[in-house]
């Protein structure tokens, strides 16, 4: 039976939340990211600190955790040194801290007050994450169908072995990779998956497609669950938003970035956020028509209980 934590939770309260940057965050906590692997590094020199992290987004008010696989592949770790079995192995650690995480913070009964029990979303990121040259915000990759089908087939496999809820197909730059991920999907009837683009303004994705046409291209595939945008400027959020809803009843879902740049290169983000208010925006987004609400790079989980301040009261 095919399951679907998105609606479980949908079905109870009127705001999803997503949690905020991963990466980022473990930056901010003094890991060393500047490296091809990126957050997948700290699966194999920090674990601990990833499940801290996903335990302190829990804290903070998020319904669901992403997991540390977004550039984690298994061509990546074999690149690194690996064999495929350690490979696979790590990517599922990736499912395993999440879970534990959600386990843990669920124990605590004064944690079970409001909610619905976090479930984790186990991160396919793009073939551009990859590549790690930030061809995620480009796309363009000169790839078939079917090579993309078979970049991202052992990592699908793999994680839902691992034993996660569901999907995240996150920043995906261009409507090739998402239909490719979504056949792909048919290979394992039993999960659902959200599919989420990276625009680059308030009606193209990443390579120039229109945002409306890629959502109208998925949103009959039963197993896609939500569809939406992330590691975006907030300030095309609300227009984005409006695109979607034109284009489907599926529940829409938003996490963008803080709205500072970022430079493939140095590894760095340049510029000021925004807004100082990122939870504030959040709200907006709300009420412009997303009901799966949470933050990517740079945002932290002071945004996200922020944003399950008010979530939480509007339930």
């Amino acid at each position: 039976m095919m399951s679907n934590p998105i609606a479980s939770i949908l079905d109870l309260y009127p705001v999803l939340v997503i949690d905020g940057a991963l990466a980022t965050e473990l930056e901010r906590r003094g890991c060393d990211l500047k490296d091809d692997l990126w957050s997948a590094r700290i699966l194999l020199e920090q674990p601990d600190a990833i499940k801290q992290v996903h335990y302190d987004y829990f804290k903070a008010g998020a319904d669901c955790a992403i997991t540390a696989s977004y550039q984690a592949t298994i061509d990546g770790f074999v690149k690194r040194g690996l064999n495929e079995r350690e490979a696979t192995a790590l990517i599922q650690k990736s499912v395993k801290l999440a879970i534990e995480a959600s386990d843990e913070f669920w124990a605590e009964q004064a944690n079970r007050v409001g909610r619905s029990k976090p479930f984790v979303a186990a991160s396919i990121g793009p073939y551009g994450a990859f590549l790690a040259d930030g061809s995620e915000y480009l796309g363009n990759y000169g790839l078939t169908e079917k090579e993309l089908m078979d970049f991202h087939r052992p990592r699908m496999k793999a994680l839902i072995e691992a034993g996660a809820d569901m999907l995240a197909c996150e920043t995906i730059p261009c409507l090739i990779e998402a239909q490719a991920i979504a056949k792909l999907l048919e290979e394992f009837p039993s999960i659902t998956a959200w599919i989420s683009f990276s625009a680059r303004d308030e009606r193209h994705i990443s390579e120039g497609q229109v945002f409306a046409d890629c959502v109208r291209q998925l949103r009959d595939h039963p197993q896609i669950t939500a569809i939406g945008i992330n590691c975006t400027s907030p300030k095309y959020i609300p227009a984005l938003i409006c695109e979607a809803k034109k284009a489907t009843n599926k529940p829409i879902l938003v996490y963008p970035n803080s709205g500072e740049i970022y430079d493939a290169l140095t590894n760095n983000w340049n510029g000021d956020p925004i807004s100082h208010s990122f939870g504030e925006q959040a709200r907006e987004w709300y009420e412009a028509g997303a009901h799966l609400i949470g933050g990517c790079c740079r945002t932290t989980p002071e945004d996200i209980r922020f944003i399950a301040s008010w979530a939480r009261t509007s339930r």
